[in-house]
């Protein structure tokens, strides 16, 4: 598969390349992943990796002319589930590496976002995997069985780069259709995964948080879904030191105004005598009843539509104009077209069926390793300054969200909020991974089939 007359020998040479400048044995061998005998752990995690460019599956691997010189399937599974390796720990330092890279590229005043969201891990055809429950699919309004995937994400506006991700499970042991394998060590991080998996969503929301701040991350703000927006993990995300924006529907959850507790609506109605025809119809500062009371601003969107029809975004930092708070948010779509191209071009939950718990996290993490080694070829291809010292001085930064774009992509809402689901429309997702997908170098585009069959 990886044989010199291979016609993908450019594309293996490109991304070779590209693990021995990023150190990828150097973040497996620090996460515990290696081996004594056999194949080593690297040139599995390659064979591995460039799967989805060979357009094959291991299975059809095997049965090609280049078979004998390949690892046997018992290789290739015994690798993907062994509950010792610490896959958390290598996706967290492999990111944090690309993510410097990124950094040392742009002005220390440009703005960077952690994005917290969650997407639907489907294994629907499956029945005796470990921990699988019946998790609701927003998009399709069914229940399908699987995995909740919260993911934990870095964005500088243009680069995206996955820094940790939990695979969750129901929290309530009826409701789940599998358990864990009792056999599995308690010491390992395998099992430690698996506990975490039947924790509360918000409760892994702020740990994964955490985590990434522990290793070193940094990011001026925290972006969130009407899902995750919520007073008390409003309050823990701020006791982090890290200022929160994300969308708020409209609930039962009442706001401080003037000694007085008001809904969200109400809100709306104090704002409402000053506004101008325009889609930013204004903003009011509130506090949440919290503990601490923490002072958060309201921010208004219209619909251009239908005037009777409003988005609330929610910002810790008072400070920011509106416009900037909606500019800002607007970086949270980055996500989605992660998760688009994960499920559409990457494999995710497809490429590998096996049941133990810890195959899974091994190959979302495989899968998530991708995207990142993409979008590092991505900027390459796009940022003038990764050429060197002369480009870095004389080149302008690469371009960020705008305010009219952020704008945009609000608007596409109003088309799915009455269907109850705050998500991208589906011309929207593909508009945004074409985009991504054009901006990646030719000899990666000419090997990866992009379909837009995947929700």
């Amino acid at each position: 598969m990886l044989s010199k007359k291979s016609s993908l020998v450019h594309l293996s040479k490109a991304m070779k390349n590209s693990f021995s400048e990023l150190n990828l044995g150097k973040h497996l061998r620090s996460a515990g992943i290696t081996k004594k005998l056999g194949f080593s752990c690297l040139s599995i995690f390659e064979l591995l990796f460039l799967l989805v460019f060979e357009h094959r599956n291991w299975y059809q691997a095997g049965l090609s002319k280049h078979a004998a010189d390949l690892p046997g399937k018992d290789t290739i599974y015994r690798f993907l589930k062994v509950p010792t390796f610490n896959w958390r720990k290598f996706l967290s330092s492999f990111s944090f590496d690309v993510i410097q890279r990124f950094q040392k590229l742009t002005s220390s005043k440009r703005i960077s976002v952690f994005i917290i969201d969650d997407s639907v891990f489907s294994r629907n055809r499956s029945k005796y995997v470990e921990l699988l429950f019946r998790v609701h699919d927003h998009v399709t309004r069914k229940f399908v069985k699987g995995f909740s995937l919260l993911t934990l994400g870095w964005s500088d506006g243009f680069s995206f780069v996955p820094v940790d991700f939990a695979l969750l499970s129901s929290s309530n042991e009826t409701n789940r259709l599998c358990e864990m394998d009792s056999s599995i060590d308690k010491r390992t991080s395998g099992y430690k995964r698996r506990l975490e998996a039947i924790q509360s969503k918000p409760e892994v929301a702020a740990k994964l948080i955490q985590h990434a701040l522990d290793k070193g991350l940094t990011a001026d703000y925290v972006l969130m879904d009407t899902w995750f927006t919520h007073a008390p993990l409003i309050e823990s995300i701020t006791e982090k030191g890290l200022f929160v924006i994300g969308m708020v529907k409209q609930m039962k959850q009442r706001y401080q105004y003037n000694d007085k507790l008001l809904k969200l609506g109400d809100l709306f109605k104090l704002v409402r005598p000053t506004l101008e025809k325009k889609d930013v119809l204004g903003s009011i500062q509130v506090r949440l009843q919290t503990e601490n009371q923490t002072l958060v601003k309201i921010v208004f969107v219209r619909n251009r539509n239908k005037k009777s029809e409003w988005l609330a975004i929610l910002s810790t930092d008072t400070a920011l104009s509106d416009e900037e708070i909606v500019r800002i948010y607007g970086m949270r779509w980055d996500i989605e077209t992660f998760f688009k191209c994960t499920k559409s071009l990457l494999k995710l939950a497809k490429e590998f069926q096996g049941r133990s718990y810890d195959s899974m996290i091994s190959h979302t993490t495989l899968v998530f390793s991708r995207y990142v080694l993409l979008e590092w070829q991505r900027r390459n291809e796009q940022d003038p300054k990764t050429i060197g010292h002369l480009f870095f001085l004389m080149c302008e930064e690469i371009k960020d969200l705008d305010v009219f774009t952020a704008l945009q992509q609000l608007l596409e809402l109003f088309e799915t909020m009455s269907k109850g689901s705050v998500s991208l429309s589906t011309k929207t997702l593909v508009w945004q991974l074409t985009q991504w997908f054009e901006s990646l170098p030719s000899c990666i585009k000419g090997s990866l089939s992009f379909s837009m069959c995947e929700s």
